[in-house]
């Protein structure tokens, strides 16, 4: 196998493994820590030794092996464990591990740790990315556009927080699940949507190592979780929203919207199986959660070749239904936009500007307005809604769009 080779499996390894070896020692040790840094060892070991000695036959049972005893080398240079005792019960751990949840696999446990509600949701993000993806301090930090002394600290406070809150390593109880798996998922789900549309001005528009590594951890969750209806449904969200990344973004940065997107662009493995996964829960006979219905409505926006054969009805309801679960302001400029395609701009923008007080300071209500305007023939107030549109928007593609369009106005 030559180097490259090598450097590839180590790769997939890590992508594979990080999360199971970083649970396994936290389960073990209790500290985030010491399974984080022994955890990074031992995959720097096979960097230094796989080349030389061969990819051994169960990667992953070496990397684990291979991290204890860097963890146990450490609490042993640290003296941060006293007692022969203790030491012994390191080496040897013979302990079976203890039934702590509902569903019990050690990945699971650390998503849960990690997206624990004691921790604010932006730590919760970037601890997750850090020590169930496995993403480097440099790479979160870039990811969020702060500096990395910043994003170390906060990882670090994160990990201290659990620690000291003695937040416990385990799945909720089967009471707890539904509530703790929501929260899970919103995390994920803003990961997706950083990347999704990404909101630094000095960023890409679109971050596909973002998109790439939220749709990874969903798939996780997906696979410790099958027969969880709102995990199925943000994993069918997030891959029918990545099937149209090539479409998204022009070749001068512009962002292209959905009807003027090239259909033939997007990836169909992705939409197939997003449809699938749609269909699936359709089947269940069980009401759908939030995602489960934005993944419909994502559904029926793919299902056709060409915008003009979109059913704007089916669309409409099922944000009716999603209003009923979620009735946010941002639901209700979403279902406008459709009513827009079935009533006309004028019922639609009546609808929108009874959202003013609660939007006032959000790009895509001004946006939205302003399309509803220029549509009216309303061109002064188009452009003044475009204005303020350009203001607020913080996505470069977005900003590039908007311009475009405001400088179109008679």
């Amino acid at each position: 196998m030559s180097v490259v080779d090598i450097r590839a499996v180590i790769t997939r390894a890590h992508h594979e493994e990080w999360a199971r070896v970083v649970a396994a020692l936290t389960r073990r040790f209790g500290d985030l820590d010491i399974a984080e840094e022994a955890a990074a060892e031992a995959f720097a070991t096979a960097v230094e030794r796989w080349p030389a000695d061969g990819v051994p036959p169960n990667p992953g049972a070496w990397l684990t092996t291979t991290a204890n005893r860097k963890a146990i080398d450490r609490i042993r240079r640290e003296n941060k464990r006293d007692g022969k005792q203790k030491e012994a019960q390191m080496v040897y751990d013979d302990d079976p591990p203890e039934p702590l949840g509902a569903i019990d696999d050690e990945r699971l446990r650390l998503i849960f740790t990690c997206c624990h509600p004691a921790l604010a949701m932006e730590t919760r993000m970037a601890l997750t990315l850090r020590m169930v993806g496995g993403l480097t301090v440099p790479e979160i930090a870039r990811a969020f556009l702060v500096q990395e002394t910043a994003m170390g600290q906060r990882i670090t406070r994160a990990k201290a927080k659990i620690k000291a809150a003695r937040i416990p390593y385990r799945v909720p109880s089967a009471e707890d699940l539904p509530a703790r798996v929501s929260g899970v998922l919103a995390v994920l789900f803003l990961v997706f949507n950083e990347g999704y549309l990404a909101t630094g001005p000095d960023t890409d528009p679109v971050r596909h190592d973002l998109t790439a590594e939220a749709i990874r951890l969903t798939r996780l969750i997906r696979a410790l979780m099958p027969k969880d209806g709102e995990v199925a449904g943000l994993l069918a969200l997030m891959l029918l929203s990545e099937a149209r990344r090539s479409a998204r973004v022009s070749a001068s940065g512009e962002l292209v919207t959905l009807d003027e997107q090239d259909r033939g662009a997007w990836d169909a493995a992705l939409v197939a199986e997003g449809h699938r996964l749609v269909r699936e829960r359709l089947a269940s006979r069980v009401a759908p959660g939030r995602y489960q219905i934005l993944a419909a409505i994502n559904a029926v926006h793919t299902s056709v070749r060409d915008v003009r054969d979109t059913d704007w009805s089916q669309i409409v309801a099922l944000y009716e239904q999603l209003a009923r679960l979620d009735p946010s302001p941002i639901v209700a400029l979403n279902r406008a936009i459709a009513v827009a395609e079935l009533d006309g701009p004028e019922v639609a923008l009546a609808a929108v500007d009874r959202l003013e007080d609660k939007l006032a300071g959000y790009h895509a209500y001004h946006a939205t307005r302003a399309d509803l305007l220029r549509r009216l023939g309303r061109s002064q107030e188009s452009r003044a809604a475009y204005d303020k549109a350009i203001e607020l928007a913080g996505n470069t593609a977005e900003t590039a769009y908007l311009t475009r369009r405001r400088d179109q106005l008679a």
